[in-house]
């Protein structure tokens, strides 16, 4: 306990400052989520508290992620469309489901922890992820752009990607259609705070006083502000516009939803559960293998007791309705710039979420969706910046197809469809490498003679088949061929027989073959096998 306690000056600054941070970001993804605003607290409070607390991460900070945006959005719609309970408000039941899933998925991350899982994550393509995040980035862009007009059909994610009231560019022709659908104040403020966000990341404000203080929370109070001067006015920004925290006056037990237990047989319950843990502890693993690149100090934090400890997280944060709870990388990026010292750091901004909340939820209510859609933008703008697709191309059709068709699956379907259709092209892919790079043909000069060199890959299978048969078959009469085995590790019975019936050819055909094997020894067999 002495060393985590040693640097508590430091800690509690950085705390602040990560608090800071984090609490335009818990309320923003609140609002994309389509849940109520304290759902993402609880999920930072949680993040901060149990999950810093637990965690063997030394400068990593846990709270809701934008990337599990869109299948929160996909597992709501679906409960509210199903098959709901008699007497409960559809909106209700789906909130408490996702809930469940939530709980859920914390107790399979707690497993997976138990059973050294923390590899599974490295086995994603990294272009898939990539894939994955920028679809994330668009979808929050297409989903902020209305709310920056103060248009706000969707505050309560009333559409997802697939199964929408109305498609995107329907809801823009009944915004830009509709008298009165566009609010000039809302727009004009939302135009402001980008402008703000954009400057706070040129180099002559990062090197001031100023980037001291993070530009999402200079747009917040911006906000703040402007809602508290203009009430009453014609420029006045109605609570339909704002954030409701709706705390004031109602007691802990009032503020929570608990999960609905009741549904843990429902199968589609399970599906979102287990979709978020995987998506969850993949954006977790990759957060910490990110964090631990950065760390001054250079610790390692353990993977494995990092699934457990946002299983913990979760599995609590479902219990009292919280959104969902990875490790993420602005918390702790801002953390390592705050020079946070100890994991107390994490812990400490979480106390001070709690101390917002129970104590200014006020000032909380006068918070626009306008500031938060900003800061959403740009968080989306981020994840999916126009140097990644540059970049992505540049990587070759390889990696570009399998990123694109990650992306379009996700914004045609949903998140996990989209992930898988993704994880299917990159194995075509790799199939077709290993397919075209399986062996290599050489006419060279071998010990004075003229020679066909056949080189073998690492892993010669069932897959190779054909390309090798091929080659064999591209030998003439009476040539010389060496089989060079040294690279194999791996050879698969059909590749033999392939061998063996050029063997069988050979002798017809008056080819004389040889072996270069891993011991560098040569076998030599004439055309009749001698």
């Amino acid at each position: 306990m002495e060393n985590i306690f040693r640097h508590t000056a430091a800690d509690i600054k950085a705390g602040v400052v990560v608090f800071l941070v984090a609490l335009p970001l818990c309320l923003g993804i609140a609002l994309a989520s389509g849940v109520p605003p304290m759902s993402g607290i609880i999920a930072g409070i949680i993040g901060g508290v149990v999950v810093g607390a637990v965690s063997g991460s030394r400068i990593g900070v846990s709270g809701p992620a934008a990337g599990l945006i869109a299948i929160i959005l996909s597992t709501t719609e679906g409960f509210r469309n199903g098959t709901i309970p008699e007497g409960m408000d559809p909106v209700m039941y789906a909130l408490r489901m996702l809930f469940l899933a939530v709980v859920i998925a914390g107790v399979i991350q707690l497993i997976l922890g138990f059973l050294k899982g923390g590899f599974v994550a490295y086995y994603f393509p990294n272009v898939v992820i990539k894939g994955m995040l920028a679809a994330i980035g668009l979808i929050l862009i297409k989903k902020e752009i209305t709310h920056g007009f103060g248009f706000d059909a969707d505050t309560l994610g009333d559409y997802d990607n697939v199964n929408e009231q109305y498609t995107f560019f329907e809801e823009l022709k009944i915004m830009f259609t509709t008298e009165g659908a566009i609010s000039p104040v809302i727009l004009g403020l939302t135009l402001i705070s980008l402008f703000i966000l954009i400057v706070w990341e040129r180099d002559f404000i990062k090197k001031s006083i100023l980037g001291t203080l993070p530009g999402a929370i200079v747009v917040v109070v911006l906000g703040i502000v402007f809602t508290y001067l203009t009430q009453g006015t014609s420029w006045e920004i109605i609570p339909t516009h704002r954030v409701d925290v709706a705390v004031e006056g109602r007691s802990f037990q009032d503020l929570i939803v608990l999960p609905y237990f009741a549904g843990i047989t429902n199968t589609g319950v399970w599906i979102a559960a287990f979709t978020i843990a995987i998506v969850a502890s993949i954006e977790t693993l990759l957060c910490v293998e990110a964090t631990d690149k950065i760390d001054p100090e250079k610790h390692a934090t353990p993977p494995n007791r990092e699934l457990m400890a946002q299983g913990i997280g979760n599995i609590v944060a479902g219990v009292i309705g919280g959104l969902p709870i990875t490790q993420v990388i602005v918390r702790s990026s801002a953390n390592i710039e705050a020079s946070g010292k100890t994991k107390m750091a994490a812990v400490y901004h979480g106390v001070f979420l709690v101390i917002c909340v129970f104590t200014i939820p006020f000032i909380l209510n006068l918070i626009p969706f306008a500031s938060l859609s900003a800061i959403l933008f740009v968080v989306g703008y981020k994840l999916a910046k126009p140097s990644l697709f540059k970049q992505m191309f540049a990587r070759g059709w390889t990696e570009f197809i399998p990123f694109m068709v990650t992306i379009v699956g996700i914004l045609a379907t949903d998140l996990l469809k989209g992930i898988a259709l993704g994880l299917v092209v990159s194995v075509l892919f790799i199939l077709y490498d290993n397919f075209k790079l399986s062996h290599y043909l050489e006419k060279k000069e071998v010990d004075g003679e003229e020679k066909y060199v056949v080189l073998l890959s690492e892993h010669m299978t069932f897959l190779n088949k054909a390309s090798l048969n091929a080659t064999f078959d591209s030998i003439p009469r009476e040539a010389k061929v060496v089989i060079d085995k040294r690279r194999v590790v791996h050879m698969a019975e059909d590749i033999k027989d392939i061998i063996r019936e050029f063997h069988q050819r050979a002798k017809i055909e008056n080819i004389e073959i040889s072996y270069v094997n891993k011991g560098r020894n040569t076998k030599n067999l004439s055309a009749n096998g001698s």
